[in-house]
């Protein structure tokens, strides 16, 4: 793919990926429950590495 391109998007909340797999597990991401909690902001995630990611963020 070339470097910006994104041609594959997710239909239920518009994000874009340049890589078809990674549409795939998005997808799983909705209707999921999201029960790990980020203590600072509140942001849920459904997996707990996204969590550990996103708190090193803040």
């Amino acid at each position: 793919t070339h470097i910006g391109k994104r041609p594959y998007r997710c239909r239920e909340c518009g994000k874009s990926f340049s890589v078809s797999s990674n549409l795939q597990q998005h997808h799983r991401t909705h209707g999921q429950e999201r029960p790990h909690l980020c203590p600072e902001c509140g942001d849920t995630f459904w997996n707990p590495g996204l969590l550990q990611r996103h708190c090193r963020e803040h």
